[in-house]
């Protein structure tokens, strides 16, 4: 009976091993089976695909050796257009064209620079640099172009009032001078000094008749000193023969 009662025991103890599971199980996952390798592709096939690849035709003539295709005309703001005419003709009409670079200052100031320039027929003209370049690039005024870099102003005037300008714009800090083109001569800020210091036109014209016309002086001079000093010997010395001759009598009657 003992021997059977810890067989059943020992039995139930078995199974109860048996069902019995851990809390916490250590499972190791293997890595997937890779079913799929690289292989060549086979020699045949290659070639099949080589036959059968697509090749375009070549141009009939070279893509460098066709014309360039027409740019996009850009239609240009109206108000461009009429400031450039504006432009043109104000150049159109101008002996003296001086560019000066323009700071900010009040406009009593302004104002009253206008009105000094205005006495000596010098008009004051705001441009932008926009305007000004393609104007300048297509006349004879292009040597101007590299002084178109900021705000600037232009004065011009149908004379050339250099003396005039300089002397107004002494007192303006603000309107630099840059350079200019007068009778289409162009001149830096220090050639129009040296233009404004000459004298008038009248007065250099005075000059030039009168050095021109002293070496015809002087030869028409020249030429009649031989026959005037002859004469004059001639007359000492037929005055000295009647000295010498003596009274004569007066001829009968």
């Amino acid at each position: 009976a003992a021997a059977t009662k810890m067989a059943a025991l020992g039995g139930g103890g078995t199974r109860w091993r048996r069902a019995w599971l851990p809390a916490l199980q250590l499972l190791r996952r293997g890595s997937k089976a890779v079913t799929r390798h690289w292989k060549a592709m086979h020699f045949q096939r290659q070639k099949l695909l080589a036959l059968t690849e697509f090749v375009p035709p070549r141009a009939a003539v070279p893509p460098r050796c066709l014309p360039r295709p027409a740019a996009h005309t850009h239609q240009e703001d109206g108000l461009a257009l009429v400031l450039r005419r504006r432009l043109e003709e104000t150049l159109r009409g101008s002996r003296m064209v001086a560019v000066c670079q323009y700071n900010s200052m009040a406009d009593e100031d302004m104002a009253t620079l206008r009105h000094y320039l205005r006495k000596h027929h010098i008009r004051v003209e705001f441009v932008l640099s926009e305007v000004a370049r393609p104007v300048l690039a297509q006349s004879k005024y292009r040597n101007l172009l590299p002084l178109f870099v900021c705000r600037n102003v232009l004065l011009v005037s149908p004379e050339t009032r250099a003396r005039e300008m300089l002397r107004v714009l002494k007192a303006v800090p603000q309107v630099n001078l840059l350079g200019a083109c007068i009778d289409d001569t162009i001149l830096s800020r220090q050639g129009v000094e040296n233009l404004a210091r000459l004298p008038p036109l009248e007065v250099s014209q005075g000059q030039t008749v009168a050095a021109l016309s002293l070496p015809s002086s002087q030869t028409s001079s020249l030429l009649q000193r031989g026959p005037a000093h002859l004469v004059a010997l001639l007359d000492e010395h037929i005055r000295r023969l009647r000295e010498a001759a003596g009274p004569t009598e007066p001829p009968p009657g």
